[in-house]
């Protein structure tokens, strides 16, 4: 069984080749039943979770994720979240790959599908893109973006104003702008795309700062008490969902405006599936605010981890 490293399916993985591999993925579909998620006791201050998601393409490839979550581990310089992805042959069982999801597959994969939706939903000319949060996610969404749309100038938000600085300063690339910001409201009204993903509980979008002809991104805010964009923003903009059958129920910014009555189920414009298979309209208009909501799907990191086997296979077979 081959291991890969991070290091490797960063440098085999690239954005624009995986995000027209998910769209070819999305129409298809895969199965994928519900994720596992079990509480583990810990000495510490709070207990573990961990997470294990399955998906398969018959006859052809079986994949696993398996993810810890140690909250404590902020408290002692370790990533809270960590993992690995057992790629397996869908014909014979036999393992294939092992590889590192959460530093590498997960958030590349996660990335990929904002771009992906993106490609429906954010305007054609769209050069202005705001980042609001400053964890490893956010250059992701940086060189994803910039697969799908024509992306010269970027904002980096986050709470902590030096980390906004640092990031910024990690990506060079010629005829390319990106800068730190401390003004939230003014980088989000003059933002053609607004990509968050963060931890926050509350909500840091406000509706009455977005423009007309915007996209939101709500890449963070993974679990039912977590809000990135308040109800204001719900109501000006047309919804989308990476998949109907978790996310209204996974994503607090999509379960919160339902419980309130703000959205109904039913006014959900369409998911990843329907707009990859032509069978919702993305952007209507030129003018139209689009929001989309994702919290990840085992479709996508099985998607990921087979580009990726066949990529390194490839490279294997030809030194």
């Amino acid at each position: 069984m081959r291991t890969v490293s991070g290091a490797e399916l960063r440098s085999v993985l690239h954005h624009r080749m995986l995000i027209e591999r998910l769209r070819q993925t999305f129409r298809a579909g895969v199965e994928s039943p519900p994720a596992h998620r079990h509480r583990v006791e810990t000495y510490g201050t709070g207990d573990a979770a961990l997470l294990i998601a399955p998906a398969w393409e018959v006859n052809q490839a079986i994949g696993v994720r398996i993810d810890s979550v140690f909250p404590d581990n902020a408290g002692s310089d370790l990533p809270q979240t960590q993992g690995v992805y057992l790629l397996v042959d869908g014909k014979t069982g036999v393992p294939q790959v092992l590889m590192d999801s959460s530093a590498t597959l997960g958030r590349r994969s996660g990335a990929a599908s904002s771009a992906l939706a993106a490609s429906y939903l954010a305007r054609s000319d769209a050069e202005r893109m705001l980042v609001v949060g400053t964890g490893p996610l956010a250059l992701e969404l940086v060189e994803a973006y910039t697969a799908v749309r024509p992306i010269r100038h970027v904002l980096v938000w986050g709470r902590d104003p030096q980390k906004a600085r640092k990031l910024a300063a990690r990506f060079h690339r010629p005829k390319f702008r990106i800068e730190a910001t401390a003004d939230l409201e003014g980088a989000v009204r003059g933002a053609d795309i607004v990509a968050c993903a963060t931890t926050a509980r509350e909500p840091l979008i406000r509706g009455d700062w977005l423009q007309p002809g915007q996209h939101l991104d709500l890449l963070g805010g993974v679990t039912p008490d977590m809000r990135e964009a308040d109800d204001d923003c719900i109501r000006r903009a047309r919804v989308f969902v990476d998949s109907r059958d978790r996310t209204p129920a996974a994503a607090g910014d999509i379960a919160q405006p339902v419980s309130s009555g703000t959205l109904n189920p039913d006014d959900i414009a369409g998911d990843l599936f329907e707009l990859s298979r032509g069978e919702r309209a993305g952007r209507r208009f030129y003018d139209q605010i689009t929001l989309f909501k994702s919290v990840g799907t085992a479709l996508a990191d099985l998607c990921a981890a087979r580009l990726a086997t066949e990529m390194v296979l490839h490279n294997d077979s030809i030194r």
